[in-house]
């Protein structure tokens, strides 16, 4: 239930007018160059909105349901009470948690998938969980001393620092029945019966319950049990049917949201065990567990740290102050939920789920999924505007249906006066005034449009779980509809357009080209035994070697992976080679500096500094090389071939890499500990030792999907921080560019030219820049908000802790699920699950499918809405009754609403949609063409219709039916039946509102084909066996071909009517610009 909502009645309208305040306006204009209006349902980023934006369109929304209405949005006094339980928890931990077991205890109100641990340990263990989590909880770096370090709880806790723990399932079952498992209690899911308690508070329905209850009453007292029950009875299945109906759909939303939010928490992470480095569910972890971390990984657990060089922790997710802790001996416990916000190490695992702060905060704290999308919001103006125009209609025909019936101007079917002054029976008057009020009611009920923003959320749950399919994992529900909006996607290179799985295919050392690259023969053993050393101790990688002598195992990043094996290949014996030498001191690879350094002590206590990175930064830090004989030569003379070697590998779409080491002087190397902290590692004078070209190659079906982008009018721009004529040389192989010719600046462009021009100058050139090389994640930010004020609505890749800024502040972040580290996957709206290309391609596609579905819903509920209002106002004003009563118009709501929206919000893409330019941020909800297309088919529906209403016992030939009443019935029968039939067969119109064959590709849609059915089958049971509910007769053979006929004239209609042109300029525009002018001249 939204914190929001002011109970279940209608909302007011406040401040509809009203402008923003200069906060917000100033957000709105940062967020939105061309945000000016003061319309509170025009809100173009709900991404980042201030809850001040975010409260204005609440208040100004006419809601019949406020807790079914706002339940996917986000609940503003929920967040508000999270911060402050958050803030309790820090403070409080211990006492909170002693609460919270002992309620578990008690009641089995919370679900979890594992017992809570027990206190003690057993025999297995020497230390039990108390004294273990005490130990980490309160940093008790005594403690941990008192253990005999961190070695000596390794032996406690039966772990091996370097091999981890054995892949013994006994043994993890073991440790988790001693110390628990990661995971935490959950609240459980809303029950079917609570969306059944939410489906009934609208008001409206609440007052047809109270009707039918009087209409019951009264039905009784004057006709008998018998006979009496039928019209309150009628009204009372009605009700309960669209609640059925609308509960079941929500709670289905429900689940289908639940299990997205289960994919997202389970993250996937690296473990050593065995020796060997494995992938692991987050919730598998047990304590014990040897932990390695990198930048920008969350710290899955409770732990202490084993070993590690400049690891800095960002612990402002548990402390709540933002300050980077750097983590070392003299600091060692490391806190769940935090993450790494430099360098690397690895930990043990000391403490798991509910015995960490970390799992105490999410078992307190019921995770709200709510947020609004700019389309959600824009639906709630417009249902709030119909809704309006719909209660005024009510009100108006329930004033002139009463005014007539106290007048004596309203006749029953057999033409006798319903009302005569002093002769009419009190309670036959009251009777009366009730189906007056009630239909004035059901007209409320059709005319307020509660599906209209649920119809968002609905085929974002339906496009969510497709998406999944097609490996995307859409965290913020706003991005999935945002991407139909997208005019351009910065893309990584690495990964995203190329395959990711790298080799080395060229080596040179010295000037000498190796070949093959791997041919140790060809060079000095003192050349290989520094590039081994080189590679085994700079990497963060590992090398697994089976004792059966089976496959070796290497993990680490792609460019890791294949360095390592080609070391391997030249003979590097990696385990041997890092007990021979100790590392003192690691500078990991920078993404802006391009490169990464390592200071190590060898067993002859010669200190060598090793460096490795982008093949001309380190080239340029280099004095000297040694030749594959081992000679050391000048620099001088061969640079310029060193280089034109660096540009011939990279035209051949070669990541380069370059290895180069240097002697460090003994009293240069700091003496104690504390002082590497701050030892800035020497990077000039260095000796190239090896220049490498790694093959990448691009993901088969990449040039495809580029083309896909082009043609639908989104601009594919690669920002890479790769050398630039490897950039050049991808792009043009992958349709970026799709000439050499196109090589020009600023079509390419390096990332510190592009940092260097001023503001303006970047606004003016990003527009041309197709190919950004060598860029810093700070260059991708500095793009990303150059295109954003230039209007464009830009998605970006990324997978490092760096380009988090630029995935924030884009409109659409999408981070990559394999590469991606969790700080990017946290800061981005969308998972590519494949780091594919081609998925994000697939994104853009769902996301114009989310609008287009919308959109035939639309269309589809305000030919309804038209034609029900103006059908039944028209009979009321003339005749003062209505052809189309409560229990009726409640089964057109049903069609309209609920099973409407199934139907049409659920249509899968297709690929039209990618032959259109992408949908503009102000372009008009309802467009020329749909405005075109329920007009047509409300006007045939109310002509024919109303046709039927005046002229039908004519026409019907029904004026000689002894039965007057029966007449009548049969008349309003078959005007009941003839608008159920129009609907189902507008559905298929709605389906295909710019498209003349509107049948295409119906039969695959099975959703759609088994509601029309349904409405169809329960339609004709209706009319033929439910007369006495819904006051209908049967119908015969003819009567029922009569009806069909109206509802299939609607389709050569509305191929007739997709052949009127219409005009481009916005309808609605013409409308609002005098508004907006009149405005202005108030304003000013």
């Amino acid at each position: 239930m939204s914190g929001t909502s002011s109970g279940n009645g209608l909302l007011h309208l406040n401040d509809v007018e009203a402008g923003l305040s200069k906060d917000n306006a100033d957000l709105d204009h940062h967020l939105d160059p061309d945000a000016g209006t003061s319309d509170p349902f025009d809100i173009a980023h709900t991404k980042n909105a201030a809850p001040e934006t975010l409260k204005r369109w609440r208040q100004a929304a006419l809601v019949l349901n406020a807790s079914r209405r706002f339940r996917y949005t986000l609940d503003l006094k929920k967040e508000e009470e999270k911060e402050q339980r958050k803030r309790m928890i820090r403070a409080h931990a211990q006492v909170i948690r002693a609460a919270l077991l002992f309620k578990l205890a008690g009641e089995n109100q919370i679900v979890s998938s594992a017992p809570v641990a027990s206190p003690s340990a057993g025999d297995d263990y020497k230390i039990g969980l108390e004294h273990l989590a005490s130990m980490t909880r309160d940093h008790k770096l005594s403690a941990l001393e008192q253990y005999g370090g961190v070695k000596g709880l390794s032996g406690l806790l039966r772990t091996n620092l370097e091999k981890g723990i054995d892949e013994d399932e006994a043994d993890l079952l073991n440790r988790r029945n001693a110390f628990g498992s990661n995971t935490y209690p959950r609240k459980k899911g809303r029950s079917f019966w609570m969306f059944l308690w939410e489906a009934w508070q609208d008001l409206t329905l609440i007052i047809l319950i109270i009707a039918a209850a009087v209409s019951l009453g009264l039905g009784i007292k004057t006709e008998g049990l018998k006979e009496g029950w039928y019209d309150g009875g009628s009204i009372f299945f009605a009700v309960f049917l669209v609640i059925l109906v609308t509960a079941t759909s929500d709670y289905r939303q429900s689940l289908q949201f639940q299990n997205l939010n289960e994919e997202k928490r389970n993250i996937q992470l690296e473990v050593v065990r065995g020796g060997r480095t494995v992938k692991v569910s987050i919730y598998d972890l047990v304590v014990g567990d040897v932990v390695p971390l990198k930048i920008g990984d969350q710290v899955p657990a409770d732990g202490v740290l084993i070993a590690g060089h400049s690891l800095a922790i960002d612990e402002s997710s548990m402390t709540g102050e933002s300050k980077i802790v750097h983590k070392n001996q003299n600091d060692p416990f490391l806190m769940s939920g935090c993450k790494v916000a430099d360098g690397f190490g690895t930990m043990l695992v000391t403490g798991v789920g509910i015995n960490t702060e970390w799992g105490l905060l999410m078992a307190s704290i019921s995770e709200d999924t709510g947020e609004e999308t700019p389309l959600q919001v824009r639906l709630n103006g417009v249902a709030t505007f119909i809704g309006i125009v719909g209660l005024s209609v009510a009100v108006s025909v329930l004033a002139i249906l009463l005014a007539r019936y106290f007048t004596g101007n309203t006749e029953d079917p057999d033409g006798a006066t319903q009302f005569i002054k002093g002769r009419t029976k009190f309670d036959d008057a009251f009777n009366d005034v009730v189906k007056i009020f009630t239909i004035a009611v059901t007209i409320v009920v059709v005319a307020v449009p509660e599906g209209l923003p649920l119809a968002v959320t609905l085929t974002l749950a339906y496009s969510m779980r497709k998406m999944m399919a097609d490996k995307a994992l859409v965290r913020r529900l706003s991005a999935c509809e945002t991407m139909g909006s997208a005019t351009t996607i910065c893309s990584d290179k690495t990964g995203t357009l190329t395959l990711n799985e790298m080799t080395v295919v060229e080596a040179f050392v010295g000037k000498k080209k190796i070949n093959p690259p791997a041919d140790s023969s060809q060079l000095h053993l003192s050349v290989v035994s520094l590039l081994s050393e080189g590679v085994a101790q700079s990497t963060m990688g590992n090398v697994f070697v089976s004792k059966d002598g089976g496959d070796v195992e290497i993990s680490g990043s792609p460019t890791e992976k294949a360095i390592l094996s080609w070391a391997i290949e030249l003979g590097m014996k990696f385990d041997a080679i890092r007990s021979e030498s100790t590392i003192l001191h690691v500078l990991p690879f920078n993404s802006e500096k391009k490169r990464g350094g390592v200071a190590l002590r060898r067993s002859d206590a010669e200190v060598h500094i090793h460096w490795k990175g982008a093949a001309e930064i380190v080239l340029a830090a280099c004095s000297g090389y040694l030749d594959s004989n081992g000679c050391l030569q000048s620099m001088n003379e061969d640079k310029e071939f060193f280089e034109a070697a660096i540009d011939e590998m990279a035209a051949n779409c070669l990541r380069c890499i370059a290895l180069a080491y240097r002697l460090c002087e003994q009293e240069k190397v700091p003496s104690n500990e504390e002082s590497f902290d701050d030892w800035v590692l020497p990077e000039d004078n260095l000796v190239l030792l090896a220049i490498v070209g790694i093959k990448d190659p691009c993901r088969p079906g990449v040039k495809d999907a580029v083309k896909i982008c082009t043609d639908a009018g989104v601009k594919v721009r690669m920002v890479t921080g790769d050398n630039i004529q490897t950039a050049q040389a991808i792009a043009l192989e992958c349709g970026i560019l799709s000439s050499a010719q196109d090589v020009t600046e600023p079509t390419i462009i390096e990332g510190r030219v592009f940092r260097a021009l001023t503001e303006i100058e970047r606004e003016q050139v990003a527009r041309k820049i197709m190919v950004m090389g060598r860029s810093s994640p700070n260059d991708k930010l500095l793009l990303v908000q150059a295109l954003r004020k230039g209007g464009d609505v830009v998605a970006v890749t990324g997978d490092g802790t760096n380009d988090a800024p630029a995935l924030h502040e884009a409109d659409i972040g999408l981070s990559m699920g394999i590469q991606g580290t969790e700080v990017a996957k946290e800061s981005s709206d969308i998972i590519i699950l494949d780091d594919n290309f081609a998925s994000v391609v697939k994104v853009v596609r769902w996301g114009r499918s989310v609008y287009a579905n919308i959109q035939k819903f639309i269309q589809f509920q305000l030919t309804v809405n038209v034609a029900a209002l103006v059908i039944n106002v028209a009979a009321a004003i003339s005749s003062g009754d209505v052809p189309l009563n409560s229990v009726q118009l409640l089964w057109v709501n049903l069609i309209m609403d609920t099973l409407g929206a199934l139907a049409l919000a659920t249509e899968p893409p297709t690929d039209n949609l990618m032959h259109r330019s992408p949908v503009g941020r102000r372009e008009p909800l309802i467009t020329n063409i749909m405005w075109r297309n329920l007009l047509i088919q409300a006007l045939y529906q109310v002509t024919v219709l109303l046709v039927l209403n005046f002229r039908g016992m004519t026409i019907l030939q029904l004026e000689d039916d002894g039965n007057r009443e029966h007449a009548y019935k049969v008349k309003n029968s078959l005007i009941f039946n003839a608008f159920v039939m129009c609907q189902i067969f507008n559905e298929f119109n709605a389906r295909k509102p710019e498209e003349v064959n509107c049948f295409k590709g119906v039969t695959k849609n099975y959703l759609f084909m088994g509601i029309i059915g349904f409405t169809f089958i329960l339609q004709i049971i209706i009319i033929e066996f439910l007369g006495k509910f819904t006051s209908t007769v049967r119908l015969d053979w003819q009567l029922w071909l009569v009806s069909l006929g109206i509802g299939i004239i609607s389709w050569p209609l509305a191929i007739v009517g997709k052949l009127i042109p219409v005009p481009k300029t916005p309808v609605a525009s013409y409308f609002i610009k005098p508004f907006q002018q009149c405005k202005r001249s108030r304003d000013a």
